[in-house]
């Protein structure tokens, strides 16, 4: 795993799979930061408006799949089985530091205009192996 582990060191954009109801796969290019603090497991910090679809399905099915990507998701690197759940507490505020960290200025702004706009945002966990 340690392989599959190294191809997202350098990647920006994550690419997620999360599963309808009926099985079919929906893939979705979104940014990460990875949690490096965590040395039992290998967790990833996205965020989401609370009621897009990848939340949705990850409410019903929390098996995913990630791999690196391209901005516009074209993989980079091979998929690795996931699971995700949503954050609370303080693994939130960790996971929008990591964020922000990562994509600065960025992640700012578009924090900025989601309060403007009201809308309502989690950090979903995702967790490899």
């Amino acid at each position: 795993m340690p392989d599959a582990i190294a191809q997202f060191d350098k990647a920006k954009y994550l690419n997620l799979e999360t599963f309808r109801k009926t099985g079919v796969g929906v893939r979705t290019p979104v940014w990460f930061a990875q949690d490096r603090a965590a040395t039992d497991r290998v967790v990833f910090f996205i965020y989401s408006e609370a009621d897009a679809g990848k939340a949705k399905r990850i409410r019903n099915i929390p098996k995913v799949r990630v791999a690196p990507c391209n901005f516009r998701g074209d993989l980079r690197g091979a998929w690795v089985d996931a699971r995700a759940r949503f954050g609370s507490g303080e693994e939130t505020e960790r996971g929008q530091q990591l964020l922000r960290q990562r994509y600065g200025l960025l992640k700012i702004v578009g924090d900025f205009f989601s309060r403007l706009m009201r809308h309502k945002t989690l950090v979903i966990v995702i967790e490899l192996g």
